[in-house]
């Protein structure tokens, strides 16, 4: 299933019921959670729920913060904090704890002290940005993703209420320092609207561009907050006629129902302009019921204001909570990569339930504070720090540890002890040694330019080159393309030391080089990736290495692998720049059912060097796909190591005592330095510089 985290509908909570109090829009909320399960379960795309809760964020908050700034005193910005943390964190700690929980009973301890960042990111409303720095696969949702990874929503959601209480205290305090009755509604308008369109450009150009950090970003979600807070801004002038009010509703219903299924794609272009579509019918909906009094609104107001409508409201925001990682939970127990109807029906269910005690037994109590003795309250606000506190310690104990002790990198092995590949393609023996990297080391055993900064990372769009190997040597090899050219580095070093030739690296992330117009890296645009690689293949006609080596196939979508059409345009690009150019087979990738998994997860949890790996038939086509396109391009020479990799069957995990992936599919260095001997057999023929 393809499909994004979307956020709960996680508001400041409704303002207190006084006379003209927006039921419908409870049940709105109710109706929009229904469908971010529904289709986050089942149908593997956005519904565009999230974007409706953050137009209901924006209004219900600046609601609260407008009341409070309109009357003559102060805005009382600490006990608003108090209020909103003792509405929002009570389901989450709670929510948090149980994941904890779970986590270390039934995942791998090598992700726990990943888990323990994404609680403390989730806990202080950052976790937005843990994933758009990290670009968090947001389009999966399977036994590979984190429990935990919606909750980002929180934080964008979580630093709009702060930065809202910041401008209203600041927008007042000026005002009445100019004395006479403060114009708030009016100076909030006006900053209003400039925020909403700088963000809503801001999304867009992010659209076009990064994606990826686009759909994380505070800054590009900001404009459907802000939308919400117009729109009660707004509300006084905002009352059109009946007839053109039950137009309104009718659209905006349906437009919030219909979203995901109009807009498939979504997940590639919200909070971009697309999001005017759920913004919209949010908004519809809202002006719809303004001004008359509930029995006179349009009967989809009505109905959203019906029992059933609002009590799925109150039970919303545990509801978002709980969903995602009873998902994620049962799929990793079930070994499977998407949920079936009875499947869903189930985590449904169990989402359900829990969502329902969690409101009844831990939100209600807590809101009820006020009536209850104090002892009683000093009780449950104990047991809520004591939570928080645990949830903090542990977290931040597993993070320093993690800092402070990583796992280190792996500088050489003795190849008696650790021959790696050459046990593959030689025949080494095999001593009784403890597997190295170890399942700490490794995530840290990666090639230089990992380490360097000499890669481009995914936000990164200008043309970053290192030098390595002898760099006094007169022959270079240029090294492009994406991490999957860059693990071949440490291999190449060891025949660079020894046959004395340059490398220079023109590496980015998730980007072999290509000329396709419509660039995508698991399902999502990276339009960077298109105009870094035509800037790489400039620069190498003009810097003109002796010979130019990337990669020459990828694994297809469901078995084996391909060499795509636009590698032959890349191909042919290089050719007309007088460039002679080694591709290479690309190394398997870890899947099971299309489902990624790191190799050191799978060992933590119990699995062997072979249970863990690949079946070679499920990774690899029988015959290289290289061969027959490489045979129309006379300066284009492929080459295949993977026999180097794999054995006859699979591709286990473990050769000759080394660790062949540090994650899903990357090379450890350790191993691809073992594989300088066969890279170096293959390479001779053609380079012949030794």
């Amino acid at each position: 299933m393809s499909t994004r985290q979307e956020p709960p509908a996680t508001t400041a909570a409704p303002p207190e019921r006084r006379a003209g109090y927006r039921e419908d829009l409870d049940g709105l909320r109710g109706i929009a959670i229904a469908l971010v399960v529904v289709f986050h379960v089942w149908f593997g795309r956005v519904s565009g729920g999230v974007d409706v809760f953050l137009v209901l964020s924006g209004f219900f908050f600046t609601g609260l913060l407008l009341r409070r700034a309109e009357r003559q005193e102060p805005v009382p910005a600490g006990a608003i904090l108090r209020r909103t943390a003792w509405r929002l964190l009570p389901a989450l700690v709670t929510v948090l704890a149980a994941v904890v929980v779970a986590t270390v009973a039934l995942r791998p301890y090598t992700q726990w002290s990943t888990l323990a960042q994404q609680t403390l990111a989730s806990l202080f409303y950052y976790q937005n940005w843990q994933l758009a720095w990290s670009w968090s696969d947001y389009l999966a949702a399977d036994p590979s993703v984190s429990p935990l990874q919606h909750l980002w929503s929180m934080a964008v959601q979580g630093q709009f209420y702060l930065a809202a209480l910041l401008v209203v205290v600041a927008v007042t305090w000026v005002a009445r320092r100019r004395g006479g009755t403060p114009p708030v509604r009016g100076a909030l308008l006006a900053i209003v609207a400039v925020l909403l369109l700088a963000s809503l450009l801001h999304a867009t150009r992010g659209a076009a561009t990064a994606q990826g950090w686009n759909y994380y970003d505070s800054l590009a979600r900001g404009w459907e907050l802000c939308a919400g807070a117009a729109l009660i801004l707004l509300a006084p002038v905002l009352t059109p006629p009946r007839p053109l009010r039950s137009v309104l509703a009718v659209a905006g219903v349906l437009g919030v129902v219909g979203c995901g299924w109009l807009i498939l794609d979504g997940a590639n272009r919200f909070p971009g302009p697309a999001a005017l579509l759920p913004v919209g019918a949010a908004a519809a909906v809202i002006v719809a019921g303004n001004g008359p009094a509930a029995p006179d609104r349009p009967w989809p107001n009505r109905l959203l204001a019906s029992r059933t409508a609002r009590r799925l409201g109150e039970i919303a925001y545990p509801l978002y909570l709980w969903h995602w990682p009873i998902l994620i939970f049962y799929l990793a127990d079930r070994g499977q990569p998407r949920a079936g109807f009875a499947d869903g029906l189930v985590i449904i269910g169990i989402s359900l339930v829990l969502a329902w005690i969690t409101h009844r037994w831990i939100e209600e109590p807590l809101r009820e504070r006020a009536a209850a003795p104090a002892a009683a309250r000093r009780g449950r606000a104990g047991v809520l720090v004591l939570a928080g506190a645990v949830l903090v310690a542990g977290g931040s104990w597993l993070v320093i540890t993690d800092r402070l002790h990583p796992g280190s990198a792996v500088e050489a092995l003795d190849a008696r002890l650790y021959p790696g590949a050459e046990a593959l393609v030689a025949g080494a023996a095999v001593p009784e040694m403890r597997m190295r990297p170890t399942l700490l080391e490794a995530p840290t055993d990666g090639p230089p330019p990992t380490h360097d900064g000499c890669i481009a990372d995914w936000d990164t769009r200008e043309v970053i080159s290192c030098t390595y190997g002898d760099q006094e040597a007169g022959r270079t090899l240029a090294v492009v393309g994406s991490s999957h050219a860059e693990h071949w580095l440490p291999a190449l070093q060891v025949l660079a030391a020894e046959h004395s030739f340059r490398i220079q690296v023109y590496l980015k992330m998730g980007c072999p080089l290509t000329l396709d117009d419509d660039v995508t890296y698991k399902g999502e645009p990276i339009p960077d990736c298109r105009d870094w690689s035509r800037e790489v293949i400039d620069r190498l006609g003009a810097d003109a290495p002796d010979w130019v080596f990337t990669t020459g196939t990828r694994p297809r979508p469901d078995l084996g692998d391909e060499t795509p059409a636009e590698y032959l345009d890349v191909w042919s690009a290089l050719s007309d720049r007088g460039l002679r150019t080694i591709t290479i087979r690309d190394t398997p990738w870890l899947r099971r059912d299309a489902v990624r998994y790191k190799a050191v997860d799978c060992l933590a949890a119990g699995g062997n060097r072979l249970s863990c790996g690949i079946p070679r038939g499920a990774a690899l086509d029988e015959v290289n796909p290289l061969l027959e396109p490489a045979s129309h391009y006379p300066a284009v020479f492929p080459i295949d190591l993977t026999d180097a990799v794999c054995e006859p069957e699979v591709c286990a995990v473990v050769e000759g005592n080394v660790l062949v992936y540090h994650d899903e599919h990357h090379l450890t260095a350790s191993y691809s330095r073992s594989l300088a001997g066969p890279l170096g057999r293959e390479l001779q023929p053609v380079l012949e510089w030794w």
